[in-house]
Formats: C-alpha cells, structure tokens, sequence
C-alpha cells in the first residue's frame, strides 16, 4: 500500500541461522584443516575435497571418454586383452601419451590394467560396446561444450543463436534443410534404443488394438513394439520431412505395411483411430505453453478409455538426481526450448489436459526414462 511503512524481515528460523552458522564454520579455512585431520570428521572432509576436485575435472574426464571413442579403443580391446605397445600403434599414438590415456581411462572404470602392461575392457568400456547411441551423444556433447563455455552469457539469454539451436531446428520452431532433419532423426533413432525396451518392458500393451507413436522420429520405438506385439495396428507421426524418412527406412526394414508413417504438426492436431498414444522423450523437449498444447491434442485425439504413455527422464530421479535439473536443465536451455519436470508435475499437466488418472510403472533405468500411464475418462455404461 503506497505510503505504508516498510515491514522488517521477518526473523529467520532456527534451522536457516543454523544452517548459516555452519556454511561459515565449513567455509572457513582453518576448520577445513582441523576437519581434514580429526578422525571422526576426516572421511567427511575427504569425500568432500574429491566431489570438488571431480566438479572442476568433470570436462576433461568426459573428454577422456571422447578420445577413447574416437579412437576406437573400446572396439579394439572388444575381443580381449593387449599390450600397450601394440594399443599404442592400433591407436596410432606414441606410446606414452597412449599409456597416459589407458591410466585415465582406467581410473574412470573404462578399462583395467592386467598383469604383464597389458589392458582389457572394465564393466563401463563393454557396456559402450553393447550401446552405440551413448557414443553419438559423446560425440554430439561438442555441440554442447562451445554452448556452455560461457554458462553465464548462456543462462541470461546472450548466448543465442547456440549450436544446439541450430541441430534441433524444431526446437525454434524454424525451417531446416533436409539434411539438418537426417542428422537429429538418426541421433535419435541411435539413443531410442536403449530406452525402447526398457518402456515395453513396463508397459502391458495386451488390452491395446491400435498404438500411434506421436513423435516416434525414424521408428526405432515402433520397431521394437513391432517385434514384441504381432496384433497391435501401429502409425508414427511426425513432422512431414521426418516421417518420409521413417517411412523409408521401416520400409527397408520390411516394416513398411505393418507401420504407416503421418506427417504433420500436432499444433493443427493428432490424427483420431489409435486407443493407445506413445510420447517417447517428447515433452521435456517443449516449453510449457505448447508441452502442455501436445498433452490436450493427444487427449482429443484419444476415444474414451484411450491411454497415453508418457516415458522421459524426469527431474527429481532418486538416485539420479543430476541428470534432470543439472545435466537436462543445461541441455535443454541450449537447445532453445524445453525443461526437466517432475513426475508430479506431469501428473498435473495430464490431469489439467483432461486424463482423469495416472499412474507411473517403474522402469529398470529410471535415470534414462521414467513412465507415466494416463487414462481418459470412459464413456458412461
């Protein structure tokens, strides 16, 4: 109220005094030795300096990960173990430097040292092998990398246009050249893998006659549901340049008849026939006014009984907490639209769409997708 007096703060509460009170004791220098040597305190302290040290060192361990992957070295160990002599030359690197890569990739678990200077595959250098879509997004973090390498510029807005801008074009809502959409289809199509099974795996997909994947890029998803459920009538939809080349490459796969392929913009609408909608690391890519646009469309398009299932990495993960707000939350910023949300958050959003329950499965790799199962309303017996 103009004229009013201005109100003092309120007095804080005990727990943010007490939490104030101790960010100054821990920030504080000579506490930090003290810490680092008493018992009871030092394991604390230790971990603590390591989390730290690994904060500022996280760009060079994951350009490690990136040299290994140019260079092949997980392919190369795949049939087993190899002197570093001949690693070096299979690498084409002098045999120190490739000694000093072989060190760093081993004290990241990507490889292990065996008797005799030799070096094998660890559990994280095979399981790269088994997953070539996490290879396509080491390589494509460069992208990435030129984005944040002024975080600030970037989180006030000063930053545009980014690279990442540029590869999504659809996340600005600008035309592209063909090429721009082959390039993030087969991205997609490459990382879709990993999740397809892990999705069907939580889904009971038995009671469903016809599934229509919303988004579904080159037809990886499909694919897959193809594979595992012979009775289910399935269409992609997406936009019309990328449809074309999911038609064709489901073609070539012998799939061509069994997964009609739709062009067009969910803004104008979905196409109505399908009980069951599929949005697969499709809304965490939209800004709010149109995520939300997306969830009323295939609400619409859905008959009564019809499901929507939702499956993304979702913000607030237990266990994998900075891959949503930390890693997505930046991504996503560069990429021009989109944010990390909460399953609750989607909830609600389903629910405000018109879904009149939901429920969320559990997936085996939470941290890469989670799953919500939206019902609508059925109509009146």
């Amino acid at each position: 109220m103009p004229g009013a007096e201005a109100r003092p703060p309120a007095p804080a509460a005990w727990s943010e005094r007490w939490l104030a009170w101790r960010n100054r004791l821990v920030a504080n220098p000579r506490f930090q030795r003290w810490a680092a040597g008493f018992p009871p305190t030092r394991g604390i302290a230790r971990r603590n300096t390591r989390a730290l040290f690994d904060l500022c060192a996280g760009f060079v361990y994951a350009q490690v990960l990136t040299a290994c992957i140019r260079l092949d070295l997980f392919a190369i160990l795949a049939d087993g173990p190899m002197p570093t002599e001949l690693l070096s030359r299979r690498l084409d690197l002098p045999l120190e430097n490739a000694r000093r890569l072989l060190r760093a990739a081993e004290l990241l678990g990507l490889v292990r040292s065996l008797k005799g200077d030799r070096y094998a595959l660890a559990d994280l250098g095979a399981a790269l092998n088994g997953n070539p879509g996490i290879a396509a997004m080491v390589e494509h973090h460069a992208l990435l990398y030129d984005d944040l390498a002024d975080p600030v510029r970037l989180l006030r807005g000063q930053a545009q246009p980014t690279r990442l801008s540029g590869y999504w074009p659809y996340a600005s809502g600008t035309a592209a050249e063909p090429e721009a959409y082959a390039r993030y289809s087969a991205l997609m199509g490459a990382s879709q893998a990993m999740i397809a099974e892990d999705v069907l795996d939580a889904c009971d997909l038995s009671g469903t006659r016809h599934l229509m994947d919303v988004g579904g890029g080159e037809g990886v998803f499909l694919e897959a549901v193809a594979a595992r459920h012979a009775h289910l009538d399935l269409t992609l939809f997406d936009l019309p340049t990328v449809a074309e080349r999911a038609a064709a490459r489901l073609s070539r796969l012998g799939l061509g008849d069994r997964i009609p392929c739709r062009g067009g913009d969910f803004h104008a609408g979905l196409p109505q026939g399908a009980d069951t909608i599929s949005l697969v690391r499709i809304v965490h890519d939209h800004d709010d006014r149109p995520a939300q646009a997306l969830l009323a469309a295939a609400h619409a398009a859905l008959p009564p009984g019809g499901r929507l299932i939702l499956a993304e990495p979702m913000a607030g993960t237990p266990g994998a907490e900075p891959a949503g707000d930390a890693y997505f939350g930046l991504y996503l910023l560069a990429m021009g639209a989109g944010r990390p949300r909460r399953s609750a958050e989607l909830s609600a959003m389903l629910r405000e769409a018109g879904f009149a329950s939901v429920r969320e499965p559990k997936t085996r790799r939470p941290l890469l997708a989670r799953m919500l199962i939206a019902r609508k309303m059925a109509a009146p017996s």
